[in-house]
């Protein structure tokens, strides 16, 4: 406690005897600090963002278009059509264990008319788990298709929050009637607004939802558009994706290894790329920021080998009556520390108060705002421990191995 007393006392003493050198030397540190952080913070805030906006079409899904085969097989040739039905959902649900939900969707372009308001959109006929599978989320007051909607193949619409503004404008929407072609339909909910960046038909704003037992029997569609599936585990994607070619080409007779024959957009893709990219991206980021970081450790070194040398006979005089290697290594090494230390946290908090600032600039739809979260903060303290190991072993053992006369003769 002596020992740490004593060190603290001459730190003290060093900071008001060399202001301006101590000052310059903390904001070294206080630079490199704000830096990694800042640098790291804008990382995690574009990832999330951009994570955040590739979700708007919905949680890891896959879309299934049909199309037509470009492989023999089975006697049958190429440029066979393939069409999927309802049941082919159905019958995946049962046969690919590894799906956790699956949806049929039917979808086509559609007259909207409310009074003089009259737009084209298309329109999706659909089941209630599509609602959670594509993040469509009704807005208060509202709900999505259910169970009964799908019985008693209901005429109500849910209206994506641009229809909405097209056809209502600012007014109530809910319980209204929309023309949809010359058939009267009722309005039971309207989207929450949602960042969507893609999208296979329209972007979700712009369409239109109804039963899928209504669309079909109202248009006499026997063929689904589209059907969107979730894998239990986004790491078996490329399993699960594999499984369900199989179950579909034993009944449709196609290859399995023909990718035209059924076209299957996996989304998880993105959020692979996203991982791995921003993984790089961050250690990119981190470089530069422990870069500048580093500058100021070199300068915190710099200034206490000079501090070492003004205080050779001092050391002298310390090591002549008892105090050993140890101890004065310990009392410049935690000089150092305090330097950093200090130069640290004033970085960190000016860094806070950056992404706090930046969360009122409106840049979050493009980049995101920075987050300085726990990954932030533990890259930043690895990269402080280094460079203050580093900035204060050196001068703390130059310091302890200086030879006792030669000290005392300075």
């Amino acid at each position: 406690m002596n020992g740490f007393r004593s060190a603290l006392g001459e730190f003290l003493l060093d900071l008001r005897a060399q202001k301006l050198r101590t000052a310059l030397t903390i904001f070294g540190i206080v630079w490199g600090t704000v830096a990694i952080v800042v640098l790291l913070a804008f990382g995690m805030g574009f990832k999330k963002q951009l994570s955040i906006n590739m979700h708007g079409i919905g949680e890891s899904i896959a879309i299934m278009f049909p199309g037509s085969t470009t492989r023999a097989h089975e006697g049958f040739g190429i440029g066979r059509p393939i069409r999927l039905v309802e049941e082919d959902a159905w019958m995946l649900a049962r046969e690919v264990r590894t799906l956790r939900s699956v949806c049929p969707e039917y979808s086509g372009e559609v007259q909207l008319k409310v009074g003089e308001n009259i737009i084209n959109t298309s329109a999706g006929g659909v089941y209630p788990i599509y609602s959670d599978m594509r993040n469509i989320l009704p807005a208060n007051g509202g709900r999505f298709v259910n169970a009964m909607d799908l019985r008693d193949r209901r005429r109500v619409l849910f209206l994506g929050n641009e229809t909405k503004r097209l056809l209502f404008g600012d007014g109530e929407a809910i319980g209204k009637v929309v023309a949809v072609g010359t058939v009267p339909f009722t309005v039971i909910g309207v989207m929450q607004k949602k960042i969507q960046n893609s999208s296979y038909n329209r972007r979700d704003q712009d369409r239109v939802y109804m039963p899928a037992t209504t669309y079909a029997s109202l248009y006499g569609e026997t063929h689904v558009r589209n059907i969107i599936f979730t894998p239990q585990d986004p790491r078996s994607a490329e399993a699960t994706i594999t499984r369900v070619r199989e179950v579909l080409g034993k009944k449709y007779r196609f290859d399995p290894a023909d990718l035209d024959a059924v076209f299957i957009w996996d989304t998880g893709q993105f959020d692979r790329f996203i991982f791995y990219f921003f993984l790089a991206f961050n250690i990119f980021m981190g470089v530069i920021g422990g870069f500048t970081l580093g500058v100021g450790g070199i300068g915190v070194a710099n200034i206490m080998f000079i501090v070492v040398q003004e205080r050779i006979k001092e050391i002298g005089i310390r090591r002549a009556v008892g105090a050993r290697r140890s101890h004065i290594m310990a009392q410049f090494f935690l000089e150092t520390l305090a330097i950093i230390a200090l130069g640290s946290s004033l970085g960190f908090v000016i860094a806070l108060g950056i992404t706090e600032a930046l969360q009122y600039v409106p840049i979050k739809d493009f980049v995101g705002t920075p987050v300085v979260s726990w990954e932030v903060a533990l890259a930043t303290a690895l990269v402080l421990g280094a460079v203050a190991l580093s900035a204060g072993l050196f001068p703390a053992r130059r310091a302890a191995n200086l030879n006792i006369v030669e000290s005392l003769r300075a």
